[in-house]
């Protein structure tokens, strides 16, 4: 018998690598409704990390500690250049300044029970001080913004230390964002706000412009305050060695510098993976920046943005830091992307909350709806309650434990007493990308790219 040929019709599915399917889906959405997209969290865009470096650990050469016998130190000082009150922290992880009205009231109050509890701090962010955040936090850091939202004299004097915004490392050069769903009652009668009505912060302080007139501000706070609060002054990373430069000649007794990887609660999609630098690099950068000045140690540097572990922990002590500052951990650490929530001791699925905004746990990124299915990033008075101080506080005190202990173990088989004392020589970097970016030599070679 005769067989017919058969043609099979050959689809073609090969993608393109500059209009994939998330481009072309950009394009669309665009050429629909002409708007960008906004967003909360960080950075999707895979970016040198810390992932890229690894740890030289004791061995021959050196000489591990025994982690069940000998102590590995973890306190932490703040301020030391100029404040009559420095700030002394018994873990070098802090709390990022979140704010109220991108957090619920509940939330505050859980970070700063969890802080306390682990003898460390807290930080308020935009839109002011509130009752629940200053009650149940030991140290409290009072953010000034360039919004001035919530700003209030007497509260500054009430906090433990100032930290002056210039930028934030989701959008460096722009300002805060908080949608009007987010604008409730309580949250426009503190920051002089119609209810319900979009607020978009300025991008810059409005009384300077540089940093001789940051000198000024700087000054204003200290006496202010006695000279008793240390100042902090916080940059988004991108022209990171020259940035600290000019924060340690303007008089902060501590930089914060906080790269790409960083969240927010709400920002354009394209400041958060097409503006600033990989924390990585910031990190370098802004070390480079202190060591030039000779004033490595006496003003302390802060890093925050994309740190998740303690690994991440420990690899920013080595190349530098003095402390890190967690904002995007601690909100998975309260619940955030869960499948369920807590209340009474039961668990309560979320999954139609997630099914509600168009995406599922893992994925979603809706800060700015307030409209959290596990009531994190909301001001919604029932989503509110899914997240109850007390089962916070327990959450963020367990993950920030969990920290502490992963770093003092790194600590310790590198042979150190104090995890101070990790250095640059205790890391090796996986990729080339990584080695340029850290100045940490190639794993199994002493090259550093560009050196």
């Amino acid at each position: 018998m005769d067989m017919k040929p058969v043609h099979i019709k050959r689809r073609s599915t090969e993608e393109s690598a500059s209009f994939d399917r998330r481009i072309i889906d950009y394009i669309q959405n665009a050429a629909a409704h002409g708007l960008y997209e906004i967003r909360g969290l960080g950075a999707k865009r895979h970016v040198p990390h810390f992932d890229d470096l690894l740890f030289l650990a004791g061995s021959m050469s050196r000489y591990p500690l025994e982690g069940y016998r000998e102590k590995c130190t973890t306190k932490t000082l703040l301020g030391t250049r100029y404040a009559k009150k420095p700030i002394e922290l018994d873990i070098p992880i802090t709390i990022a300044g979140m704010s109220f009205g991108a957090l619920s009231a509940n939330v505050k109050e859980a970070l700063g029970r969890a802080a306390s509890e682990m003898g460390t701090s807290t930080t308020t962010g935009d839109g002011g001080m509130t009752q629940e955040e200053r009650g149940s936090s030991r140290t409290l850091v009072y953010q000034c913004l360039p919004s001035r939202y919530g700003f209030d004299p007497d509260d500054l004097r009430k906090a433990d230390a100032i930290e002056v915004v210039i930028g934030q490392g989701a959008k460096p050069g722009g300002g805060g964002m908080l949608l009007g769903q987010k604008v409730n009652p309580r949250v426009a009668r503190m920051r002089t706000l119609p209810e319900g009505v979009d607020q978009r912060s300025a991008c810059r302080h409005p009384d300077w412009t540089g940093p001789d007139d940051l000198a000024i501000k700087i000054q204003e706070l200290r006496e202010m305050t006695d000279w008793e609060k240390p100042i902090y002054v916080k940059v988004g990373a991108t022209r990171v060695f020259n940035d600290v430069k000019l924060a340690v000649h303007s008089g902060a007794d501590v930089v914060v510098v906080d790269g790409m990887q960083g969240g927010t609660a709400a920002t354009q999609t394209c400041f958060i993976e097409h503006v600033g630098i990989p924390t990585l690099a910031a990190v370098r950068q802004a070390v480079d920046a202190l060591e030039d000045l000779d004033m490595k140690g006496t003003v302390q540097l802060i890093v925050s943005g994309g740190i998740r572990t303690g690994a991440d922990v420990a690899k920013a002590l080595a190349m530098g830091a003095d402390a890190v500052a967690i904002g995007q951990g601690v909100l998975f650490a309260l619940g955030c992307n869960s499948e369920t929530w807590v209340r009474d001791g039961q668990h309560h699925s979320a999954l139609e909350a997630y099914d509600a905004l168009g995406t599922a746990p893992g994925f979603c990124h809706h800060c700015h709806t307030g409209k959290c299915p596990v009531g994190v990033t909301t001001q919604d008075a029932e989503l509110e309650q899914r997240l109850q101080p007390e089962v916070g506080a327990r959450r963020v005190r367990n993950y920030l434990k969990t920290l502490n202990m992963e770093l003092t173990t790194i600590a310790r088989a590198c042979g150190k007493q104090n995890v101070h004392h990790l250095e640059r020589e205790d890391l090796v970097a996986l990729t080339v990308e990584a080695a340029a970016m850290s100045g940490i030599p190639l794993a199994g070679t002493n090259w550093v790219p560009g050196r």
